[in-house]
């Protein structure tokens, strides 16, 4: 069930390799670990997705892309997962990600202004980068692994229920097969007094 949901869901490794703007990765893109559909694959891929997704720089989907490379996880999923990071969410994330690293080093509150300029950059933004990035890389830490652990678990969770699924199809085909108004033999009657 998870493994039909997510090839629904990704692209499939042919469309990726004959992506123009992934030529310059070349053979790398023909390892068959980076596009398979397996427990331990997806849940490295999420975990590599998600933890991207928290760190605040820009060109996150090259980056999800070289540690799926590097760690040989679903390529797809990674680069896809970084998308938690949006134009809409990441406001709010890079915020609460500012507040936790300013909590754990400690450091007081720095007021602020944004502004999208080389000025703001250079200046304000070296105010904030410590905090930010230190809460950046925990919340990423925390986040891909509950995101590794969560797909580890429902994967199994899958598993198990086809299984017990194919398992009740066959008793009943079996059942359906020896027929209802046949007689037990000896060795399946119930024992009782004679």
């Amino acid at each position: 069930m998870a493994r039909k949901l997510l090839r629904r869901l990704i692209p499939s490794a042919a469309t990726i390799k004959n992506t123009p703007a992934l030529h310059f990765l070349g053979d790398m893109l023909h390892d068959p670990n980076l596009f398979h559909l397996n427990r331990h694959s997806v849940s490295v891929a999420f975990f590599v997705g998600i933890f991207v997704a928290f760190i605040p720089l820009p060109g996150q989907m090259p980056i999800a892309a070289l540690m799926a490379l590097l760690l040989r996880c679903n390529l797809p999923i990674s680069v896809v997962l970084v998308w938690i990071s949006n134009p809409v969410t990441m406001p709010a994330m890079f915020f609460a990600t500012y507040q936790l690293g300013r909590w754990l080093l400690g450091t007081p509150p720095v007021s602020v202004s944004l502004e999208l300029s080389l000025h703001w950059l250079v200046h304000e933004f070296s105010l904030i980068w410590k905090p930010l990035l230190a809460g950046s890389l925990i919340s990423g830490l925390i986040f891909g692994s509950l995101g590794y652990i969560t797909m580890r678990i429902f994967w199994r969770w899958t598993v198990v229920k086809n299984w017990q699924r194919r398992n009740r199809w066959r008793r009943e085909r079996r059942a359906s097969e020896d027929g209802p108004n046949e007689k037990k033999g000896p060795s399946e009657e119930k024992p009782g007094k004679k």
